[in-house]
């Protein structure tokens, strides 16, 4: 099972936390430990690490011979980090972590920081398409895509309707024709005035 998905920067700064299992202290002191791991090891080193550290922070785990993983890939400034269980297998969890960051590309056109800091409810959707409940779902970038872009035009869709002064909104609403306004019958009778 996944517990946690976390975002981070190079300094530590976390720009996606996501924990599927409940905490017995706060996010902010597990994310600082797990930056405190991962910080310190050389590039050369692989993605994964088992983790007993982590049992002050997300409790013991109830067969004593399974431990804590943290599975992590670093992508330019950002660390794409997920603790997991000793049932998800550490090469799927790289493989996974390749797909989220593939749809993360399709949605942004080639992500950095702070598409993830302007856009976090685009992520999350994105991340929930993907692991729901700690479980994987989807792993289809294609399947991915097709329903972020799909809630990301609801989103613009529903935000139109329910502002209807919202430039470029609906029923002809160009940027360079007259905008519809609730207000229409006024600013006839306005223009009317001024053409006396």
């Amino acid at each position: 099972m996944i517990h946690a998905v976390l975002i981070f920067n190079t300094s530590g700064i976390p720009r996606l936390t996501k924990f599927y299992t409940p905490l017995h202290q706060s996010p902010q002191t597990v994310i600082q430990k797990i930056f405190s791991l991962i910080s310190i090891r050389p590039a050369g080193l692989c993605n994964f690490l088992d983790a007993p550290e982590l049992e002050a922070f997300l409790g013991p785990k109830d067969d004593s011979d399974e431990r804590w993983r943290v599975v992590y890939r670093n992508y330019a400034t950002l660390y794409f980090v997920f603790v997991v269980d000793g049932a998800e297998s550490e090469l799927g969890i790289l493989d996974l972590i390749q797909v989220f960051v593939e749809a993360l590309d399709r949605a942004f056109e080639n992500v950095c920081e702070l598409d993830l800091v302007f856009h976090f409810d685009e992520v999350h959707h994105i991340l929930a398409e993907i692991i729901q409940g700690g479980l994987v779902l989807e792993t289809n970038v294609e399947e991915i895509s097709s329903s972020a872009k799909t809630a990301s035009k609801a989103r613009k869709d529903s935000f139109v309707s329910a502002n209807p002064l919202a430039l470029g909104a609906g029923v002809g609403g160009s940027r360079n024709g007259p905008l519809p306004t609730p207000l229409g019958w006024l600013t006839d009778k306005l223009t009317g005035v001024g053409g006396r």
